[in-house]
């Protein structure tokens, strides 16, 4: 049997379905230690209000955006293309809810809103302009968008940088590309901003991009 093609839907699920284990062990408990990231998703989950309707696109195995977001008052959905992943964020945070989703084709809006918390880094860039479309889709007009990715320019096959030892496509993003696959796909940038790593951090830049559906 052939493997999928890097970047794809079915690699996205392999490569996720045999690291879910090791990156929860590496990033359960990872937000007490980012106070920057928790400051940005209280202030999501204020602009959003309360009750509002909200997908974690890509929530991983961990389920803890999905989890906060819950706590901070939000009507949360935490998505993944890995069966492994949800299984596991439904382990991990009981009484959250978790579906197995492509995040490039969702279903059961309209949303209040949407965070993609490092979702971006498995698919090639130029299928950006075709997730940011299907998330506009999903959202309703005055809707919110929050992105969290590494800046960068990689775009490729490469060792995992979280050390499962697998081979896996990765890619990065810097705060323009967001800005315009943004703009193009109906968004209005409400901010963007950058920061360094912390210390206990893969070492690269952050890129934090909130915005409205137009």
């Amino acid at each position: 049997m052939s493997s999928p093609i890097p970047g794809s839907s079915a690699d996205v699920v392999r490569t996720w379905d045999a690291r879910a284990d090791h990156y929860l062990r590496l990033f359960r408990d990872e937000l007490a230690q980012k106070p920057y990231d928790l400051e940005v998703l209280r202030a999501f989950a204020q602009r959003v209000g309360a009750g509002g309707r909200v997908y974690d696109a890509g929530c991983g195995p961990c389920g803890h955006v999905t989890a906060l977001l819950a706590a901070h008052g939000l009507d949360m959905l935490g998505i993944d293309l890995s069966p492994r992943c949800v299984a596991l964020a439904r382990r991990e945070q009981p009484g959250v809810r978790f579906a197995v989703m492509d995040q490039t084709a969702l279903t059961g809006g309209p949303l209040d809103g949407l965070v993609a918390y490092y979702s971006l880094h498995d698919q090639p860039k130029h299928r950006l302009p075709d997730t940011m479309a299907s998330w506009a889709a999903a959202i309703r007009p005055g809707g919110r968008l929050l992105i969290v990715a590494k800046e960068g320019e990689a775009d490729g096959v490469t060792a995992d940088p979280l050390g499962s030892e697998l081979r896996v496509y990765w890619a990065e993003f810097t705060a323009y590309e967001l800005r315009r696959a943004a703009h193009e796909a109906g968004f209005a940038t409400d901010d963007c901003t950058v920061r360094e790593a912390y210390e206990n951090e893969i070492p690269s830049r952050r890129v934090y991009l909130t915005a409205t559906r137009r």
